[in-house]
């Protein structure tokens, strides 16, 4: 099954394994080195990409590895890998971005962890290529179209993060991973369209 996997979701894959192993044995220092801190004294520019190798537990890499092997393998299959490299360093990125304006306009402090903005950005992208696939629902298990549970997730997220609802998860870098998606197939299909008209 992991063999299956394509080559660059296969290695984000086992990087996050990687380095959550050795979480179990540094987790202080790690995460004072390469989470996502505030822009203040404990703010590195690294860590606007290591703060997506991180996670607080189990079942939070656990979610978050699943979605990489559901939706990564197929929109790898689909682009080839330069490409969905691109898209999912940006949709960490953009993630990275969001959250920082987040904690700068609410003066917290704390680190942020997890490859959610990615797998987010992911999402969207499984979404608009394959808009017509069908998801299940975890709870209720209720199957619908993949352009539906996409829409429906990224809503709640906002509701959450507005409500403040949920504040130990970063709602908004969840919403900055579907941004910097959307921008990057956004820019792409300019730059087809520029070539088609212009090649």
């Amino acid at each position: 099954m992991f063999r299956a996997l394509p080559p660059a979701t296969r290695v984000i894959l086992l990087a996050n394994v990687v380095v959550f192993l050795l979480q179990q044995f540094a987790s202080e220092a790690v995460v004072s080195l390469f989470a996502l801190w505030p822009l203040g004294s404990l703010f590195r520019p690294w860590q606007v990409v290591t703060y997506a190798f991180l996670h607080a537990g189990f079942m939070h890499i656990f979610f978050n590895m699943f979605a990489l092997y559901m939706f990564g393998g197929a929109l790898e299959s689909e682009w080839g890998s330069r490409r969905f490299l691109v898209f999912y360093l940006a949709s960490v990125l953009t993630a990275a971005g969001t959250e920082l304006l987040v904690l700068t306009q609410s003066q917290v402090v704390e680190p942020v962890i997890g490859a959610s903005g990615g797998v987010f950005g992911l999402l969207l992208g499984f979404a608009w290529f394959f808009p017509r696939q069908q998801l299940m629902l975890l709870f209720p298990p209720i199957p619908m179209p993949a352009w539906l549970f996409v829409t429906l997730y990224g809503g709640l997220e906002l509701v959450l993060g507005v409500t403040g609802a949920q504040d130990s998860v970063a709602h908004f870098a969840h919403l900055g991973g579907m941004l910097g998606g959307a921008l990057m197939i956004l820019i792409w299909r300019a730059q087809d369209r520029a070539r088609r008209t212009f090649g």
